[in-house]
């Protein structure tokens, strides 16, 4: 007998609360807009050009990522540095992260005008970075520097360009599939509910003022598959329903179908959240954005599914009580 951690005869009415839960959903991500001319969007080193130092400080110095950032502010060196302990929380090494001023930020410029001007501006780079390790040493202790990556302006925009397409063609490519896979009626409410789901996740970040780099990048990506999974579970086992009652009103066959699904999608929705939740307390700061961005996408992922791709089929068909008489050869594999 197989294990169901939610009832079989569990009947709760998603389709009725669709339109609340619309409005909120919509209610969220308009906020997160006006969010942006306040707050503006924060672009990690990897998106906006500068310089990522890995550094360890000898046995005995007291650092921690406070001190370590009250050096640099004292210093003046650099402006709003990013600062993450590397590693297990015992760990002496840090990566210290922070956009690059006027000397990075004029490669661009290097580029075009000659590999002598953009000799002085890697020069310029890397005086900055012994500027860094110098104010680190006086506020904090001896430390070695073990690696040091530049990122120009120009490798940045490219990055953040290629992630925009990146997120553009796997929406493109999701409509591809629910289409073959299912039929044309099927996939505006998949890919509804993906850009839902990137949506609400990058407002939080703007609303909480975080940073999007590359590992937020990765998560919005793994996001999309993880959306797409529980949603496909959905529209699969509505099209058996829709299939086998096709005197029952459409309405009712989605609140069905949901309920059906509803003990897999919180055992593979719980099972994620507690494999990101170890994550998020125990991987370490590195990982931590990509953890963060993975929790609000599970969250979000599940309650679209259920609250926005059910009830969006619902919309586009265009009907509130009517049968599903003749819809079985058009719901045929």
């Amino acid at each position: 007998m197989p294990f169901e951690i939610v009832p079989p005869e569990t009947h709760i009415d998603f389709i009725g609360r669709g339109k609340l839960c619309a409005t909120l959903s919509a209610a969220l991500i308009l906020f997160s807009l006006a969010m942006i001319p306040v707050q503006g969007i924060r672009l990690g080193v990897d998106f906006a050009g500068g310089t990522e130092m890995q550094v360890r400080f000898e046995p005995g110095v007291d650092a921690d990522e406070g001190r370590i950032r009250q050096a640099l502010a004292e210093s003046a060196v650099v402006e709003d540095p990013a600062v993450v302990r590397f590693g297990a929380v015992s760990s002496r090494e840090f990566l210290v992260k922070f956009k690059g001023g006027e000397e990075v930020g004029s490669q661009t410029e290097a580029e075009s005008e000659g590999a002598s001007d953009m000799g002085e501006s890697v020069t310029a780079s890397i005086d900055r970075v012994e500027l860094v390790e110098a104010a680190l040493a006086e506020g904090v202790g001896a430390l070695t520097v073990q690696r040091v990556d530049f990122v120009g302006p120009r490798v940045g925009a490219e990055l953040r360009s290629d992630g925009l397409w990146a997120l553009f063609w796997a929406s493109l490519a999701i409509l591809i599939y629910v289409t073959i896979r299912f039929s044309s009626r099927f996939a505006p409410g998949a890919v509804v509910a993906v850009f839902h789901d990137l949506l609400v996740t990058s407002g939080i970040f703007v609303i909480l003022g975080l940073e999007f780099d590359l590992r937020v990048l990765a998560a919005l990506l793994a996001i999309i598959g993880y959306s797409l999974n529980d949603t496909i579970i959905i529209y699969d086992r509505i099209r058996e329903n829709m299939a086998s009652r096709t005197k029952a009103a459409l309405p009712a066959v989605l609140n069905l179908s949901v309920n059906q699904t509803l003990s897999r999608t919180v055992l593979t929705s719980g099972t994620t959240l507690v494999a990101l939740l170890c994550l998020y307390f125990l991987g370490g700061d590195v990982i931590r954005p990509f953890a963060f961005a993975m929790l609000i996408g599970v969250v979000v992922g599940t309650y679209s599914s259920i609250y926005i791709a059910a009830p969006l089929l619902l919309l586009l068909e265009g009907e509130t009580g009517a049968a599903v008489a003749g819809r079985k050869a058009a719901s045929a594999r």
